[in-house]
Order: C-alpha cells, then structure tokens, then sequence
C-alpha cells in the first residue's frame, strides 16, 4: 500500500508538471503573437496593436475568440480525414519535444527531490530529433491534403527544407555530446555548471562556437521563419501548407509553429547557455531561493532567444529556394562535419 502511495504521488507531480507546462507554452504563445507585432511596429517605426485593452494587451485574446467564432471551410474535394488530422501533427509534437527540457533546478519539497523536468530520459536529445521529424509530417500531409497546388508545393517545399538542416542541427550537437558523453539533456546542463579557466562560464557556446551557428541557423530553417519561410512565402505561395485552412485549424498551425520557437529557444538555452544554471551561483546551497534564480535564468536566456526570433524576421530578408538548399547541403553541412572533426582532434590533444 506504501509503494502505491507513492507512485501515485509521483503521478501527480508529473501531471502538475505537465499541466504547468503546457499551460505557460500556451500563455506564451499569446505573449509572442503581440510581440510580434508590437516588435515589428517598433522596428519599422509604425504603432503595434493598441486599441484592443491597454496598450494592446488584449489583442491575442481578440485573436483567439476570431479563432474559435470564424467558419469552418473544408475545400469539398479534399481529403478529409487527413486534412483535418495535419495541425494535429504539428501541434502535438511542438507539445511534446518540451518533455525532456529541464527547466530549473531540483526542487527538494518534504525530503523528496523532484526534478523541474516533465521526463528525464537516457536518450533526451535523440528524443528531441525523433519528434521534430514527425513535425514535418503535418505540413506535408496537410498541403497534400488540401488538394490544391499552392499548398501542395509548400509542403513540398517545407519537408525539402526541414529534413535537409535537420541534418546539419543534428550534426552540430554530436559536438555537445562528445564533449558530455550523454544524451541526457539535464547531464548536459550538469556538465556547464562549472567554470572555463576558473572565471569564464563554461558554457557549450565558448567550447562549440561553429556548433551554436549551425544549430541556431538550422533551428530559423527548422521552424519556417524567415528567412527561411519558402514554405508560406506569401509572393509565390499566397500562404503556402495552409492556404486552405481557417479557423481553429490554421490557429493550430499557427499555435505549432509559435511553440517550436519556444521549444528550439529552450534547446539553446539548454545546450549552449548552460540550461537554468545562474553563472557564479551555487543554486543548491540557496533552496527554494536557489531553485527560484535557476527558473528565471532559463527564463531570461529563452526569452533572448525568443526576441532575437522576433527581431531576425523583420530585420532580414526572404532566401531564394535555391539560395536555401544551397546553403543547407553545401556550407551548413560541411561545416558540422568539420566542427565534429575539430571536436575529435582538440578532444585527443587534451
């Protein structure tokens, strides 16, 4: 009865945990829809939304009641049942890859230590790649199902470009796990908690600088933002994979892509910025304090990420296709076979 009890408290912690986290991943998604626009006024020197609420902060709340009340269209010789199962397939996998994310410190509540991390798996970064292959799935199967040649050729596009820097993103953390020896992605932030030449953080991105280019440029192509979004490019494609689609189901693909950002921002945050580990703190020795610093340092380096998503997109412009896969299969590819090999050589000098 004893054993019972306490696997059925350990379901509950995992239940808050998910519940919290997708709860925030949903509240962010809000908060990004208005950046966007409040971020993009600023740099085009323009107002953002500011009529619906103070300042705006209503709007992703109009937005979503739109959502909800707009009308249904399923194009009559679509295929309905996959073309009603495609946002599924974005969203649910964006959801899920942030299971393995460890988003702060060990919080020890009664004498039991619970880990601030949904699911703390032996192969974390094996299960981020597995999932964010099945992502692409949803786009393709989606613009296919549409019947209709826009769409069509943006998921074409989008399953060409996703699964060629899924390559290099792949092969730029090899670097990271040679250098860790793990595929946990919380051993991963273990092993930045230290110091680099006893006063420089000793964070993946001073060890893996070609590694963190690489990842970062090959997340922006991952997750269709520009400039890499040839999948939606309004000038050729009206709107591209989900052209067809309104309501709730385009918000579904809408929701899927925002929270791939979220989730590729904490991917950085976690294997090169050291994780939710506050630099020249020992958050174990501080307790709920410390656990406390470690969530609002994941925080903070997520949300830079984040804004720098926001700023790129308006700052830079749209790739030409062939400009795209050229510099996927012909310089990001090279290039992290080289950081690999880089990796291997100073590895056996030291």
């Amino acid at each position: 009865m004893e054993q019972a009890g306490y696997a059925f408290v350990d379901i509950l912690i995992v239940l808050a945990k998910v519940i919290v986290v997708i709860g925030i991943n949903l509240l962010m998604v809000m908060i990004l829809t208005l950046g966007e626009r409040r971020i993009a006024g600023f740099i085009q020197d323009r107002y953002g939304p500011n009529r619906v609420g103070p300042q705006g902060m209503l709007q992703p709340v109009a937005d979503g009641v739109k959502f909800f009340f707009k009308e249904e269209v399923i194009p009559s010789k679509a295929e309905k049942v996959i073309y009603v199962l495609a946002p599924a397939l974005v969203l649910g996998p964006a959801l899920l890859t942030f299971a393995v994310i460890p988003f702060g410190g060990p919080l020890s509540v009664v004498g039991k230590e619970i880990q601030l991390q949904i699911a703390e798996l032996n192969v974390g970064i094996l299960y981020i790649f597995a999932l964010l292959s099945l992502s692409v799935y949803g786009l393709v199967l989606g613009g296919w199902a549409s019947n209709s040649k826009y769409p069509l050729m943006g998921g074409l596009r989008s399953a060409a470009q996703m699964v060629s820097y899924e390559i290099s993103m792949g092969l730029a953390v090899i670097g990271i796990i040679m250098i860790t020896g793990s595929l946990r992605l919380s051993d991963v932030v273990m092993h930045q908690n230290e110091l680099l030449f006893g006063f420089l953080p000793h964070w993946n991105i001073f060890l893996q600088p070609l590694g963190f280019i690489i990842f970062i440029v090959a997340a922006y192509a991952e997750t269709n933002r520009v400039p890499f979004d040839l999948p939606e490019a309004e000038p050729e494609l009206v709107g591209g994979y989900h052209t067809e689609y309104s309501s709730m189901k385009f918000a579904s693909f809408m929701m899927g892509e925002y929270i791939a950002l979220i989730t590729s921002s904490a991917l950085m945050t976690t294997l090169y910025f050291g994780g939710w580990d506050f630099p020249y703190v020992d958050e174990s020795s501080l307790g709920i304090w410390g656990v406390l610093l470690s969530i609002i340092a994941f925080a903070v380096k997520t949300g830079f990420f984040l804004f720098l998503y926001l700023w790129v997109r308006w700052t830079l412009p749209r790739f030409r296709y062939d400009q795209l896969m050229g510099l996927g299969w012909k310089v990001m590819i090279p290039l992290a076979l080289f950081n690999i090999i880089i990796t291997g050589v100073v590895m056996s000098l030291l």
